[in-house]
């Protein structure tokens, strides 16, 4: 189990980018790089640099698949992580539909 905080966490989440994410990855599991850009309107060199902070922090761990990283939350995070994280989600009320990207149908990217 990943020993963190909650000073920790909230720290990590403080930036939209990495709590938005986050809260995706909650969602849909796993998601490449290109889904994540797509769903969160980012560059990719943007979105890279907040998954590098997540996966040192330990939120996140990453999988290769041929030259595709894929991302997801890390089973290993404390309880409490996966509730506030939860609860977050529910606190985004209408921007809710903006966080509910998946898996795209066309393979534009991966």
């Amino acid at each position: 189990m990943i020993m963190l905080t909650s000073l920790q966490l909230f720290k990590i989440l403080s930036d939209a980018t990495r709590l938005n994410t986050t809260l995706l990855l909650l969602k849909s599991g796993e998601l490449c790089v290109c889904e994540l850009c797509s769903s969160l309107k980012e560059s990719q060199p943007k979105i890279s640099r907040h998954l590098s902070m997540l996966r040192e922090s330990g939120l996140l761990l990453d999988r290769r698949d041929g030259k595709w990283i894929y991302y997801r939350l890390s089973p290993h995070l404390p309880a409490w992580v996966f509730g506030v994280l939860e609860q977050a989600y529910l606190a985004q009320g209408d921007q809710r539909v903006l966080l509910q990207a998946g898996k795209q149908t066309e393979k534009d990217c991966c």
